[in-house]
């Protein structure tokens, strides 16, 4: 990798600021339950706090959770209102998270569909929301930086997107791609209670980086076994399948204490080149058809 490279890296993750997602990740988030008796609640509590958590773990979790049945009324716009649903009524109403015993993952799809700006604080406070949390933002991630592949690559097909932080004007295809993986490391360290931070993540960082053009070369060689098609998806699917398997690596490590291994990470490149090109394709066949003139 050129010393330039690594100089557009560096002004590239001058733009990222670890302070913002401590500050979001702080944010206060309170659950209020509703219930019609004792066993609806402890349904809903035994969920959300699973009894394998230690003593002190569970308590401090716990300490979020309010009961209706207790007097307590939510006051602030991170509280969330959780309804016991055992018959299904209430499932199909937009105002209303509801829980069924009988589908109890369910509300964790209704929560981070209708609220993502809590994702991260439960994730990190409530665990079951923690590897759903971290599977989402990785697939969000490798979707942005497909999107900004395709459109640095045919920018009069694919209008300039904006991702949601600053990039200079400077800054190299790579340097963006590498830069947005590096925020998506600070949110997976956040969302899975690890510290968060340049220096406290200095490894992760490090593999990002030194990884920026080893993942595309083993991408390069896995192109050739698969039907591509148009010469601006591999690029796109490359990116999308490169900043999958980091946040996949990465989540793991936060979850298990451990990243994958090179055997492991060639299989899941395989997989996520595959998934890239479906939907890459998928995205360039949308914008054509959008932008196809009419007559």
């Amino acid at each position: 990798m050129s010393i330039q490279v690594f100089q557009n890296i560096k002004d590239a993750i001058r733009n990222l600021d670890p302070e913002d997602i401590r500050r979001h990740t702080d944010r206060p988030v309170r659950l209020f339950l509703y219930g019609a008796q004792e066993q609806d609640y402890r349904a809903m509590e035994d969920f959300l706090v699973p009894r394998d958590l230690s003593p002190a773990k569970r308590a401090q979790v716990l300490r979020l959770i309010y009961r209706a049945s207790d007097g307590a009324v939510p006051a602030a716009s991170s509280d969330l209102e959780i309804y016991f649903d055992d018959s299904g009524e209430l499932s199909g109403s937009p105002e209303v998270f509801a829980f069924n015993p009988e589908r109890p993952g369910a509300i964790m799809d209704q929560v981070l569909r209708r609220r993502p700006d809590l994702a991260v604080p439960l994730a990190l406070h409530v665990l079951p929301f923690r590897q759903e949390v971290s599977r989402r933002m990785v697939k969000k991630i490798a979707k942005e930086n497909a999107l900004f592949a395709l459109a640095t690559a045919v920018p009069d097909i694919i209008p300039l997107i904006s991702l949601p932080w600053a990039v200079g004007e400077f800054a190299s295809d790579t340097a963006v791609l590498t830069a947005n993986q590096i925020r998506l490391a600070f949110l997976l360290a956040a969302a899975n209670d690890r510290d968060v931070g340049y220096h406290e993540q200095r490894g992760e960082i490090a593999t990002i980086i030194l990884g920026a053009f080893g993942w595309r070369a083993l991408a390069r060689e896995l192109v050739g076994k698969i039907p591509w098609g148009g010469g601006l998806i591999p690029k796109a699917a490359i990116a999308y399948a490169g900043t999958r398997v980091a946040g996949m690596s990465l989540e793991r490590y936060y979850r298990l204490g451990r990243a994958y291994t090179r055997a492991e990470r060639r299989i899941a490149y395989e997989d996520a080149l595959e998934r890239g090109k479906r939907l890459v394709t998928g995205l360039v066949e949308g914008f054509q058809q959008r932008n196809r003139p009419r007559g």
